[in-house]
């Protein structure tokens, strides 16, 4: 049995062998056949492709179908990638285009805002509405501006179309600004067709009360109202806006100002009328008078 077996493995090794020779043999003379130069070589070279290389082909096929789906997957892969990159940069885009279209509306508001006609000789400071802090019962505004840079109480507010509102409490930081329409808001005011004074009552509605005109009847709607100065509370001559006959007969006020979009005001620094606290040069007083005529005598 075991004589046997070692048989078996002999005659195994003797075909490997064999085998290994003939592959060799193999590469030998397809090595000096791709070497030899002449037409009858090239003729056998030719038909050795022809016969060998070619069946290969189909065989390839599938292999270059594989590698061009990998390359379709990953032109896929990036074309994907750079959708979303231009999705990003398209949201980014469009971030930035409302803040340049939120920036060239408040500019535009400035340039407005800029374009009141008051006195030359009132000097303001603009300040921006943080928070509309009244109520169906008390219209105020906020704004950013407050005692660290010169705001008093009483100062006229004002946008760009119309007076406002007045100062009416002033905090470190910030300051409230009490609307025309407010019921607590009284101002004295002139109408520029008549030359009539009166003044302007809030009711909390949108278009204020005329009050105590001197002649209503002479009154026309379309009469431009402005502020008339008395008393020292606006400046005289500030837009307020024009006259109406409101649904209950009474005369009433369109404000000029925009109520509805109240973001940036022109705060106009005023100062109290000055008092007169001593005698003038030219009449003296009426005890020096009774000294030198007493001197006369």
């Amino acid at each position: 049995m075991e004589h046997g077996t070692d048989t078996t493995e002999e005659i195994q090794k003797s075909i490997g062998r064999l085998f290994f020779l003939l592959l060799l043999m193999f590469f030998v003379a397809t090595f000096v056949l791709w070497r030899i130069d002449n037409p009858r070589a090239e003729y056998l070279r030719a038909r050795a492709f022809d016969v060998l290389i070619a069946p290969l082909e189909g065989g390839l096929v599938p292999i270059h179908n594989v590698v061009e789906m990998a390359k379709g997957f990953k032109s896929y892969q990036q074309l994907y990638e750079q959708n979303q990159q231009l999705k990003r940069d398209l949201k980014e885009q469009q971030i930035w285009s409302e803040a340049a279209s939120q920036l060239a509306q408040q500019n535009a508001k400035l340039i407005v805002l800029n374009n009141v006609q008051v006195d030359p000789k009132l000097s303001h400071i603009t300040g921006v509405v943080l928070v509309d802090s009244g109520s169906p019962f008390r219209k105020s505004v906020r704004v950013n501006v407050g005692r660290q840079d010169g705001i008093k109480d009483g100062w006229a507010a004002m946008d760009g179309l119309g007076l406002v509102g007045r100062i009416s409490g002033v905090g470190k930081r910030t300051a409230r600004i009490l609307l025309l329409t407010d019921t607590a808001s009284n101002v004295p005011i002139l109408l520029q067709e008549t030359g009539q004074r009166g003044f302007l009552s809030g009711d909390n509605s949108s278009r204020p009360t005329l009050e105590f005109l001197e002649n209503p009847e002479q009154v026309r709607p379309g009469d431009k109202v402005v502020s008339s100065g008395d008393g020292g509370v606006f400046p005289a001559g500030l837009p307020i806006g024009q006259v109406v006959v409101g649904n209950d007969r009474r005369l009433r006020v369109i404000l000029s100002a925009d109520y509805q979009n109240i973001e940036l005001l022109r705060i106009l620094r005023s100062s109290a009328p000055e008092e007169i606290t001593s005698y003038g040069e030219l009449v003296a007083p009426h005890h020096e008078s009774n000294a030198g005529g007493g001197n006369n005598e």
